[in-house]
């Protein structure tokens, strides 16, 4: 069983989580092609990044709001930069956590902390779904944001609650880095080079189509995908699918949108029959 996708050749395109996704396939026998929707970098300017925690540490938030896991991860490595790393878990570790879905908690995790509440929903309308059920008036709220959205409507729910916010934007993205090994990717896909494209996040899906309009191959994109099964971690990136005129053909079951199970609904779909990547990839 720990095999099952032995010869299939698996496209990710997950760029925060890229290393586990892909040790995971790996540990199932896949052949993992990489290839990141963008390159992450630290914020160019550390000094808002380094106060916001510092703040943090001197005047603790009653409640943390963790978007990304990403961010967290950049959080602490700034605080053990500065030398305030073991502070700044212990003030997370104080504070009521709110996370936008698995990813932020499995990151409270790597630090020895769990979340009081987890949305429904990995979005930031998920996010404004569950402050809605608390209470926030007079709190302080540290809220982590994540790079290209508009959050606008998250921090201005926090404020109509009657809550201060200090939000935080720990990283950037850089999306040009990425551009060449996307359409690459793409022209796999539509030489049949690749047995599946793995999908974990509704950007994923905006990014490809984002990038193959750029590049003049948005009907080399469509090809690929017509014969390339698409697996997609749950509903958010369905929908995101749909609205280009794409169904998924692989999906968890009903809340198991994580990676793990995706991996296992992929490999009871595709090894009902032979992989063919690796025939044609020669």
């Amino acid at each position: 069983m720990a095999d099952r996708l032995h010869g299939y050749r698996i496209l990710i395109l997950e760029s925060r989580e890229e290393a586990q996704f892909s040790r995971l396939l790996a540990e199932r026998g896949a052949d993992v092609m990489q290839c990141p929707m963008f390159a992450i970098h630290d914020a160019p300017d550390p000094a808002p990044v380094e106060a916001w925690i510092r703040r943090f540490i001197e005047r603790p938030f009653d409640d943390l709001v963790l978007t990304t896991g990403e961010g967290l991860r950049r959080l602490v490595k700034v605080a053990r930069r500065i030398g305030v790393g073991q502070d700044l878990v212990a003030v997370v570790g104080k504070a009521r956590k709110f996370v936008r879905g698995p990813k932020p908690g499995r990151a409270l995790r790597e630090i020895g902390l769990e979340a009081q509440h987890t949305t429904e929903k990995p979005t930031s309308e998920g996010i404004i779904e569950l402050l809605a059920r608390v209470d926030l008036k007079g709190h302080r709220v540290g809220l982590q944001l994540y790079p290209d959205k508009d959050h606008s409507a998250l921090t201005g729910t926090i404020m109509a609650m009657g809550a201060e916010v200090e939000a935080v934007l720990p990283y950037v993205y850089d999306p040009q880095a990425a551009d060449t090994n996307i359409v690459a990717a793409i022209e796999e896909m539509a030489r049949e080079r690749v047995d599946a494209i793995a999908l974990t996040s509704s950007g994923q899906v905006r990014r490809l189509f984002e990038v193959a309009q750029a590049h003049g191959c948005e009907a080399r994109l469509r090809e690929g995908l017509a014969h390339t099964p698409i697996a997609s971690v749950g509903p958010v990136v369905s929908d995101e699918l749909k609205s280009h005129g794409l169904n998924a053909d692989i999906m968890p079951g009903a809340d198991a949108f994580f990676m793990k199970p995706l991996i296992s609904a992929m490999a009871a779909s595709l090894t009902r029959s032979a992989p063919r990547a690796a025939a044609r990839s020669g």
